[in-house]
């Protein structure tokens, strides 16, 4: 638990007084110092920036604020929406070291730096590490929905998890069974609102600046890491299912990829 909210207290967008907080009120104006810890994930969604052509973006937090799709009844206006596509903003984020220490600026002012699509994988990996130390060998660690299943179950057989019907909540669409494995799904079903018919989620396209429009309504991530699943989670949705397996690889070897539409 206290490796949870380690990650919850430094890269929340939510609090002023994280890391990530202080980063978006400040890092564009001057280097701001983070933990090496919030370093590390920066460092690895930028990474997934780069491998996935920019599917992935942590710099548009601002798209996620406008969006907002849990306050918000219909779409914002198409010019503050267009104004954010396309723009590569995560190019923009420099993470350096001066004087031992972790700094991050911004060379855009439209830059806001988002983890949530990774972060909490960081965190389950985090946890798994700590109940690994202490000599703990079973146990199911999970953050909304995201997990990793260490270990076997109690039976001796892999653990047994559902993955949701994105069209009836109440139902499952399938089951894994996994043992040393994270499994993360991204979707569209729970985070929207609707107007005119049409669902705006809360995954973001980098090349609109808006909800990612796709058949495809959720997608599951296998892997032997869950900081790396739910990024590629994050930056997979909607893609075909040779697309999403094929950037999910360049990082996560052995990535197991189930799009659901």
């Amino acid at each position: 638990m206290a490796e949870l909210q380690l990650v919850e207290r430094t890269m929340s967008r939510f609090r002023p007084d994280s890391d990530i907080g202080r980063v978006n009120l400040g890092a564009g104006r001057d280097g701001v110092g983070v933990s090496a810890e919030t370093a590390f994930v920066i460092q690895s969604a930028l990474a997934w920036s780069s491998v996935s052509d920019g599917a992935f973006d942590p710099a548009l937090g601002s798209a996620s604020v406008l969006w907002d799709v849990l306050h918000r009844q219909e779409p914002p206006a198409d010019g503050s929406v267009s104004r954010l596509a396309a723009r590569g903003l995560w190019r923009k984020v420099d993470l350096s070291r001066v004087g031992g220490m972790h700094q991050v600026r911004f060379d855009d002012p439209d830059v806001q730096v988002d983890l949530g699509g990774i972060a909490k994988g960081y965190g389950i990996d985090r946890a798994v590490a700590a109940l690994r130390a202490a000599g703990v060998a079973q146990a199911i660690v999970t953050v909304g929905g995201d997990l990793y299943a260490l270990g076997h179950a109690p039976d001796g057989a892999p653990w047994e998890v559902g993955i949701r019907d994105p069209h009836n909540l109440d139902r499952l669409a399938g089951r894994l069974a996994v043992a040393d494995r994270a499994v993360t799904t991204s979707g569209d079903y729970e985070r929207f609102f609707t107007w005119r018919g049409v669902r705006y989620h809360h995954l973001i396209d980098p090349r609109t600046a808006a909800p990612r429009r796709s058949a495809i309504h959720s997608v599951t991530v296998q892997g032997d890491n869950a900081m790396h699943a739910d990024a590629a989670g994050t930056a997979v949705f909607g893609m075909p299912m040779d697309a999403a397996l094929r950037v999910a690889r360049r990082v996560l070897a052995d990535a197991e990829v189930l799009p659901l539409t």
